[in-house]
């Protein structure tokens, strides 16, 4: 009696449980912090409002506050405090579970503008990049079709982004730049790598590794660096992470079209629930199962990858804190034949490479705010690894007959400090970056001959100056910085060589600061890669030491015309002249049209002769969430110059000439949100195969680079739909959404694809001979799929 009695107990118990799990949830609630964004310090008593509602509170003591019960849906949250500019964070989603801590930076008003309401622009531009910046919240990331819930696939939809070819990897290719063009940074840290199977030498890759879940917001610039960035020609791409949740312990579970991802979150060492955690915690793991779905409909590819991230946040006191963050990834692409003979994919078997690669990046940084409120420090020791198997053989299923291996590691441990300052109303930054760098290759190339084991290790160093200032009421903005880099290996360059000067203005044509002019100058160096300071001959000689630094030199203008607090238009036109341009002996031809592939950018002989120019015009509109509608739409046409050996500019591989991009939504009732995308890319050049040359290399493709710009692509027309619907429940909160990819049946141009040629069941003809392949529809096919986030 006494055990059915517990049974029914143990029943009813269970019955509750799932009734307040499943019991829909109507209400959900909001915290976050507020600070100065000049002091770093919180601000105590500031209002917080949700726009068009009557419900607000106002931040503790130390600036945090939050607010309960309010409706599932999406707001505009807007923060205020007296004497400051008051800052508003568009499309803030409230579900039941899982809503993100908000922070907002409000900044101090002049003194003699104390009776004037002013609002912080919601675009992050700033008197040092006061133009060409987007920036993407965590909330148009998430909800972007076609993205995946990849950060960089929806970077390459910002303006003035070029689509790789074949339009499936992540490469970032701004303004008619090249791929490895572009630093990233996490949180201040620079992170080398930022997708799958990336291209060593360059970045881009088919997968992104960042999480979505960890990120406040993602800003790219594509000109007007600051200073304390080294290494940027074309872009800085800027991941903001946010902390974990002060107050209690949560995550989410995430199914997207190729991987599953769970993340954790909430305080640590928490003594008095009463009270904001002083430490806090993001963890998140990642795991693809494509290679499960490829094997499921029979194609001979095995994508395999794992990624983790975390962030740690411990704030000592009101005035130090420390955070240790990480990221990380393993990739395995390997090839398994198919049972039956198909020429598209024992073409692919054949030609695609083997690749074992593993990254990290860990990074420990602590900042402290002068007690004085007029400034901060920010001091960072970070160390990044790639390794790297990049192999291609005569059979890659058995991985036998080496036709070119790459084996090899990069390894930097980095030193960077930055103290800012401000002083009778200049802003000041300064600082240095110290920098080990350690480099092994083992590399082998049949076909050219090619064979060296290297191994170097050296230190790079730079240091800069930055100051900004406002001047007329606020009207003006005035801005310059200086840096300088060198390193103790090259001796194409050196410190004086590379003094790098940059300057910004930004004048308010109307007193309301609806009109504004924009302009910046600056000149911008790039180390050259490992892959080609590494380069050995048979002697073991070193070819290309003598490498000098990249230089692109920019000039960017334009006007700004703010039509409501939440929408712009935008005009700029562009310039940038490149000098020192590494140019293969090989192929005669600039590496600007190289690094866009699945290869290794670099690992052969160049010289540093090379010229390019790119420019343009890019007109923009931009809306952040007003009456329930988003979006960004822009057009870009720019032309895209690089020499070769000739010392003359031709067309590079990326000069499409007009590139359009739209990607927007609209919130619709009951929590459904509808959102789109579509891209454009005008005819591309691209670089035909020497059927001669690849029939003697095959399985390797020689490509003829002489008959660069002789050919085009059809242009590239992408369209994806997306449609979103979310489910409030007491203790979990669930987001559905159902995508198609590609929904107007555009073909993807792709350059034509060869195979030996082969008889019906698959035997190689002789002699043996190269044939096209034809693949089955052009990639024309809408692409359906569907995944859910369900937050506890």
């Amino acid at each position: 009696m006494n055990y059915f009695w517990s049974m029914k107990k143990k029943l009813a118990s269970l019955f509750l449980l799932c009734t307040g799990v499943l019991l829909g949830q109507n209400t959900g609630s909001l915290n976050g912090r507020i600070i100065d964004s000049q002091s770093q310090l919180p601000l105590e008593g500031a209002t917080v409002v949700l726009v068009g509602t009557s419900v607000g509170v106002v931040t503790d003591e130390k600036g945090y506050f939050t607010i309960d019960d309010i409706p599932t849906q999406s707001y505009n949250v807007e923060a205020s405090y007296l004497g400051f500019e008051s800052q508003t964070l568009f499309n803030v989603i409230v579900k039941s579970v899982g809503n993100i801590p908000l922070l907002f930076e409000l900044s101090e008003i002049a003194e003699n503008l104390d009776e004037v309401v002013l609002v912080q622009s919601p675009f992050k531009t700033s008197s040092e990049t006061p133009l060409s910046t987007q920036t993407f919240s965590a909330v148009e990331i998430e909800t972007y079709p076609g993205g995946n819930n990849d950060i960089t696939k929806v970077v390459q939809s910002m303006p003035g982004i070029s689509p790789s070819i074949g339009g499936f990897r992540n490469d970032i290719i701004i303004r008619g730049g090249a791929p490895n063009e572009t630093v990233y940074y996490l949180d201040g840290i620079e992170i080398p790598n930022i997708n799958h199977f990336s291209t060593q030498g360059s970045a881009g890759g088919p997968v992104g590794m960042v999480n979505v879940s960890f990120i406040r917001e993602v800003t790219l610039s594509s000109s007007s660096f600051g200073a304390e960035y080294d290494n940027p020609l074309s872009g800085v791409l800027a991941f903001e992470q946010r902390e974990g949740d002060v107050n209690k312990f949560g995550g989410n579970f995430r199914l997207g079209a190729s991987e599953t991802a769970l993340t954790l979150e909430g305080p640590l060492f928490r003594k008095n629930k009463e009270q904001a955690a002083k430490t806090t915690f993001l963890f998140s793991l990642r795991r693809s199962y494509l290679q499960f779905l490829f094997e499921l409909i029979g194609l001979p590819i095995r994508p395999d990858y794992w990624d983790y991230q975390w962030k740690i946040k411990h704030e000592i006191d009101a005035y130090n804190s420390l955070t240790f963050l990480g990221i990380g990834s393993i990739d395995d692409f390997s090839v398994k034949a198919p049972d039956e003979f198909d020429e598209e994919q024992q073409a692919t078997l054949e030609q695609v490479p083997i690749i074992d690669q593993r990254s990290t990046t860990v990074g420990l940084s602590w900042k402290r705010n002068y007690k004085n409120g007029k400034g901060f420090m920010n001091t960072v020791v970070s160390t990044n690894r790639l390794e790297n198997v990049f192999a291609r053989y005569e059979d890659n299923t058995t991985k036998t007959g080496t036709i070119f291996q790459n084996d090899s590691f990069e390894w930097e441990t980095k030193l960077r400090f930055q103290a800012t300052q401000f002083s009778e109303n200049w802003k000041w930054s300064s600082g240095f970056n110290l920098q080990n760098s350690a480099y092994q290759n083992n590399t082998r190339f049949v076909y050219y001959d090619i064979a060296y084991n290297t191994a170097l290790n050296f230190a790079k160093y730079g240091l800069f100056v930055k100051a900004s200032r406002s001047f007329m009421n606020d009207r003006l903005d005035l801005s310059w910085g200086i840096r300088t880099d060198a390193d103790s290996f090259s001796k194409g360059s050196d410190l004086l060589d590379n003094i790098s000067p940059r300057a910004a203005i930004s004048y308010a044509l109307t007193e309301n600061q609806q009109w504004k002019f924009n302009a910046s100058v600056g000149r911008y160096f790039k180390i050259p890669t490992y892959t080609m300071l590494g380069f050995q001959n048979h002697t073991g000689t070193f070819l290309n030491q003598k490498a000098a630094y990249v230089r692109s030199d920019h000039v960017v203008g334009g006007i700004e015309y703010n039509l409501t607090p939440a929408s712009r238009f935008t005009v700029e036109g562009f310039v940038k002249n490149y000098a020192n341009y590494p140019i293969s002996v090989l192929d005669g031809v600039s590496l600007a049209n190289k690094g866009g592939g699945f290869e290794v950018l670099g690992n052969e002989e160049i010289v540093s002769d090379g010229e390019g120019q790119s420019k343009g015009v890019e007109v923009l509109f931009q809306q952040k969430l007003s009456k329930n509608f988003y979006g960004v739409f822009a057009y870009t046409y720019f032309s895209s110059e690089f020499s070769g050996a000739d010392g003359v500019l031709r067309p590079s591989v990326w000069d499409s000439r007009h590139l359009i991009s739209f990607s927007g939504g609209y919130k619709l009732k009951r929590n459904w949100e509808l959102s789109a995308r579509w891209r454009f890319a005008g005819k591309n050049p691209f670089v035909p195969v020497d059927l001669e040359a690849s029939t003697e290399a095959y399985p390797e493709l020689i490509l003829d680079y002489d008959r660069l710009g002789e050919v085009k692509l059809n242009s590239f027309n992408l369209a994806d739909i997306r449609i979103d619907k979310k489910w409030n429940f007491k203790s979990i909160s669930f987001n559905f959404y159902f995508e198609v990819q590609n929904f107007l049946a555009q073909p993807n141009p792709t350059p034509p694809e060869y195979g030996l040629n082969r008889t019906s069941d698959g035997a190689e003809v002789i002699p043996r001979s190269l044939k096209e392949i034809s693949t089955t529809d052009n990639n024309s096919s809408p692409l359906p799929s569907f995944g859910f986030v369900l937050y506890f």
